[in-house]
């Protein structure tokens, strides 16, 4: 057989494979509309109009999971930033603050992303509702340092928070308490998908409703999602109406997200005279954060990678904190104007997320998911900040907790800072074991929280409780072994030492 003849038969049988591929495809896209049409008969009339919006919106990105194939890069094309694109707060901060600073804020928006639960810190409900200091919450937190904005610049900067139906009552619920506060408070709700079933792709949901043994067949899809709930919601028109101009977005865990006033500036004053239309705040990497998503230059523009995109030969380099010394914080400042241009052409392009889920039954499903901060490459002359680790604070687990609970920061109108008392700038690594994962064993074993101020490094495993007025200081290891039990006695200063076996403290 004739080489040409080889490669012909090749080619067909190729061609024949995708055409056959494509086939599977559109009927996979027939029988997912099918089973969404079935879904949204049973909306009721008051339901029916979002629910349709939302199985639209689900219909959309299916559609693009099932062309897309492969990690979303192309390894060879990713660059570093270029210099300029990458701006050092320090440099921003230097500019100062013009006279007019009450005028800049009021063209401000403040969105916080709202739609998390606390079950991976053992609590029920939102996790914006987990007291995190001196009884506040991270709600009362953010109004807090929003009132005290208004109040000082005699402003009139609102707070819209981004719920998901399973944050949503509880929130709205806790809202009445701030009817006082000088701040105005929006609420919207982020879009409500169907998970798939991993092996037929087919939504899970045979009803609208989310209850019962629906409860666990739909997902909030992801921060991405924000635009098009933003813009759906009708608040993006409203606020442009009122003459606003840019959102401040971040979520309601980083309790270093507040509002600077120097970016802020930056932004509705560049230097060059051409605005920014999307700033992301990035920080240095430390060890701890090797996974965090990363800025870089592609194809021409700033483009977001996370880890989940890397082909895998190339985790390791994505990880190296030499190469790619930033990561995103996910303190974002976009345009108003240029998120509704970009929603009305369809323009905003955010990477898809696969995140395999196991439910309660044991079912496999997908969820198809987007993060906000992907969409950095769709907009115009779009800028990185980077910004000191102070911006960074998440609370993610008790470990977190601790730390913001602690003496190494003094709270003020909402805001924490680290203690000036803290000889080192540095945050201090703190593991808790998994007898302390829920916020109430947490709790409980602390009778106090400890002086942490000249703490470096805190590792707890085991049984451990702690009296009141420890202080902790260095590198303090606790290592209660199974069926062991350490009670730390109250008033006890560990510093540099590692505690193990069994110490209990028994009143006689």
């Amino acid at each position: 057989m004739s080489r040409f003849v080889q490669d012909l038969s090749k080619a067909m049988s190729q061609d024949g494979a995708s055409q056959f591929q494509e086939v599977i495809r559109q009927e996979l896209e027939l029988s997912v509309k099918k089973e969404l049409e079935k879904i949204l008969t049973t909306a009721s009339s008051h339901e029916f109009e979002h629910t349709k919006k939302d199985l639209d919106g689900f219909r959309k990105l299916f559609h693009r999971f099932l062309q897309e194939k492969g990690p979303s890069v192309d390894w060879g094309k990713i660059q570093r930033p270029p210099e300029d694109s990458i701006q050092p707060y320090e440099k921003i901060k230097a500019r100062g603050l013009p006279d007019n600073i009450s005028s800049v804020l009021n063209k401000l928006v403040v969105v916080k992303l709202n739609g998390g639960l606390g079950t991976s810190m053992g609590c029920k409900g939102p996790k914006s509702l987990i007291g995190v200091r001196n009884e506040n919450t991270f709600l009362d937190l953010t109004v807090q340092q929003i009132e005290h904005l208004n109040k000082t610049y005699n402003t009139d900067v609102p707070l819209v928070l981004m719920n998901s139906f399973n944050t949503d009552e509880d929130t709205k619920k806790i809202l009445q308490k701030y009817n006082h506060c000088r701040v105005k408070i929006y609420t919207f709700n982020q879009s409500r998908y169907p998970r798939i079933n991993k092996e037929s792709l087919l939504p899970v949901a045979k009803d609208v409703s989310y209850s019962g043994e629906n409860t666990e067949a739909w997902y909030p899809p992801g921060h991405g999602d924000i635009y098009a709930s933003f813009y759906n919601s009708g608040l993006l028109d409203t606020f442009i109406g009122e003459g606003k101009e840019y959102i401040f977005v971040s979520n309601i865990d980083n309790l270093g997200a507040t509002v600077d006033l120097y970016i802020l500036n930056h932004l509705m004053n560049p230097p060059n005279g051409k605005r920014c239309e999307f700033v992301m705040e990035v920080t240095n990497k430390t060890r701890a954060d090797v996974k965090g998503g990363t800025l870089t230059q592609y194809e021409g523009k700033l483009r977001l990678v996370e880890i989940a995109q890397v082909p895998k030969a190339h985790v390791d380099e994505f990880k190296s904190v030499s190469k790619f010394k930033i990561f995103n914080t996910n303190n974002l400042w976009i345009s108003l104007g240029a998120v509704k241009r970009l929603q009305e052409q369809n323009a905003i392009d955010m990477e898809i997320i696969v995140n395999a889920k196991t439910l309660d039954g044991g079912l496999n499903v997908i969820q198809l998911e987007t993060a906000v901060g992907a969409a950095i490459k769709s907009f115009e002359n779009s800028l990185g900040i980077n910004v000191p680790r102070s911006r960074f604070l998440p609370v993610k687990t008790t470990s977190d907790l601790l730390l913001v609970m602690s003496n190494l920061y003094s709270l003020n109108a909402g805001s924490l800072t680290m203690s000036e008392k803290r000889e080192f700038p540095t945050v201090p690594l703190v593991k808790l074991g998994s007898s302390f994962t829920k916020v109430q064993d947490y709790l409980r074993r602390f009778e106090s929280i400890p002086d942490m101020l000249e703490l470096d490094h805190l590792t707890v495993s085991g049984d451990v409780t702690f009296g009141k007025n420890v202080s902790l200081k260095g590198t303090v290891i606790i290592i209660a072994n199974h069926g062991d039990r350490i009670d730390i006695p109250p008033g006890a200063v560990l510093e540099n030492k590692i505690v193990s076996g069994n110490l209990r403290i028994l009143d006689h």
